[in-house]
This record gives structure tokens, sequence and C-alpha cells, in this order.
């Protein structure tokens, strides 16, 4: 069966389901989009590894990555192998160099995982023929568009903008130390922003 690969295109707030969130994911080589519905701390996990965030402690997905790097298994590939009843299955293909073992894995954990591993998802044609949605050339994200990530809702962005910097830094080391990531994202967003004006 032929395999298509998949890029994380965006992950935000769900709007048909309430606490979850969407992660989109879209075909390498074409206009497909595959939105996926995942939980808050999967939402979390992915998040800070794509926005190269460092955890004053490691997330259950941080020490899956340093166990299996400890005894020197490598995860090589994530694949979407099935759809049932609105449900995404999916496994890891893992190697120790000897040998390859697929383990039965959560989508949203295998996605957590394969950001962290470095290593492509892949899906089958059929998963994306009845789960894929094609997008509009206007509605396609660009490469100069950032990828929308988990946003905090309880905090308005048009407040960070009347802090100071040294206010805005002191802020982001509380969320780190917090661990509240989402947070964090926004608070480094509008930091970010103040150094390129």
């Amino acid at each position: 069966m032929k395999k298509v690969r998949l890029e994380i295109v965006g992950l935000s707030y769900s709007q048909t389901q309430s606490g979850a969130y969407a992660l989109v994911l879209g075909e390498s080589a074409g206009s497909r989009r595959l939105p996926i519905i995942i939980g808050g701390f999967e939402a979390q996990a992915i998040a800070i590894e794509l926005e190269k965030m460092t955890p004053t402690r490691p997330l259950t997905h941080d020490l899956f990555k340093a166990f299996s790097e400890t005894f020197s298994i490598d995860v090589t590939e994530i694949l979407i192998y099935n759809l049932v009843e609105g449900i995404f299955y999916a496994k890891l293909i893992c190697t120790d160099g000897s040998r390859e073992v697929e383990i039965d894995a959560r989508t949203s954990d295998a996605i957590a995982l394969a950001v962290r591993f470095n290593c492509p998802i892949f899906t089958y044609e059929f998963i994306l023929k009845s789960a894929g949605i094609v997008l509009d050339d206007d509605a396609a994200p660009s490469a100069e568009s950032p990828m929308s990530t988990v946003e905090d809702m309880t905090t308005p962005e048009s407040e960070y903008k009347s802090k100071s910097s040294e206010e805005l830094k002191n802020l982001l080391q509380n969320a780190l130390d917090e661990e509240q990531y989402e947070l964090a994202s926004k608070i480094r967003d509008e930091l970010n922003t103040r150094k390129q004006s």
C-alpha cells in the first residue's frame, strides 16, 4: 500500500470540541490536509517541541525519548495506518540497529514523539481520501506565514504590548517555571516582535 508523507501544518483550538485542539497535517507533495482532534496535554507536548522550548522538568514524551536513546532505540517513522469510526490509529516504527519493531500508539502521542525524534510522518492514501480535506489556494498556509500554535485564551495579547521588555522577560521565566508553555509561547512571540522592530 502506498504511503503518503505528511508535515505538521498547524495546531489550534478545536472549533468543534471544547477543551480539545485541532492538529492539522498536510500532504508534503499536495494540497490535502488531515485534521486530527487531540487533547490539551498532547497539544502542549507538540507545541513545546515545535517552538523549541525547554521545560524545567522532562515531559512524558521527553522521558520516552531519553529512555529510548539510553538503550539505543530510534524511532524511524510514524505511520497513521487506519481510521475507524473517526479514530485514527498510529504506530511507531522503531529500530535498535538489528531489528525493526512496530509499536501501537495514540496518534497524538506518536506525533509528539515524531517531532522529538525528527522522524517522518506517513499515512495511507485511503485515509487521506476518506478524512482529508483540500484547501483552496487562498486558504493554504504560505511559507511566510507562521504556523498557528496553541494559544492561551485567558490573557489578551494587547496586555503584553503595554508591558516593558524586562517585565515580559520576568513573565516568561515565571510561565516556564510554572510549566505554562502556551502562555510562555505568546510572551516569547511578543519579545521577538519587539526585537525585529
